[in-house]
């Protein structure tokens, strides 16, 4: 049997970031693979445990079919490695931190993905993004009306291969809701 390919979006400041790093350990006990992306910025550049390479690197290992999914938005570029599908083959878990954007074609690539969408409520998400200062309020305004938007459309598309989580409240929660999701027993209809 193979693994499950879980493919977690949501919008900046929803709490990804958070989220994976305070899952990493009980899904390392479970046997759920925790991907750590490429992506081209800094190394020293704060938010996820990625893999920092440059735009030129990048290239070079998308061209030497380095990645099982790659994607550009917001003026990086970010992979997923090659190694995720010789996980799902022995029949072990993955989850991925994705891009909404992608998704459409993760899913061609991977019938069978289970996406996560992480919500959080409006007010929160803003409060998230002033505090951490990237931003003008007027960008601010426009990136949750995007994120409206988005997050709508996945819903009414998402069908039963979509699983919202909602991030408002406390992480502890999340986590809890999330291990429930990832530690779900398969389907074997």
């Amino acid at each position: 049997m193979k693994g499950r390919l879980f493919y977690l979006i949501g919008p900046s400041g929803s709490g990804k970031d958070s989220l994976l790093d305070a899952a990493r350990a009980p899904l390392a006990d479970s046997g759920c693979h925790i991907v750590r992306r490429v992506i081209t910025r800094s190394a020293e550049a704060v938010g996820e445990a990625a893999q920092a390479v440059s735009p030129a690197q990048f290239t070079e290992m998308e061209r030497d079919g380095a990645f099982a999914m790659s994607w550009h938005a917001n003026g990086l570029s970010y992979g997923i490695p090659l190694q995720i599908d010789e996980w799902l083959e022995a029949g072990e878990d993955v989850l991925v931190n994705g891009s909404r954007g992608y998704l459409p074609e993760a899913r061609r690539r991977y019938p069978d993905l289970h996406a996560i969408l992480l919500t959080v409520e409006m007010d929160v998400l803003r409060q998230r993004l002033q505090a951490r200062g990237r931003e003008t309020a007027a960008e601010i305004e426009a990136r949750l009306a995007r994120n409206a938007r988005f997050n709508a459309s996945l819903q009414e598309e998402g069908g039963a291969a979509l699983s919202v989580l909602d991030n408002s409240g406390p992480l502890e929660e999340t986590l809890k809701r999330l291990l429930q999701l990832l530690n779900h027993p398969r389907n074997t209809a």
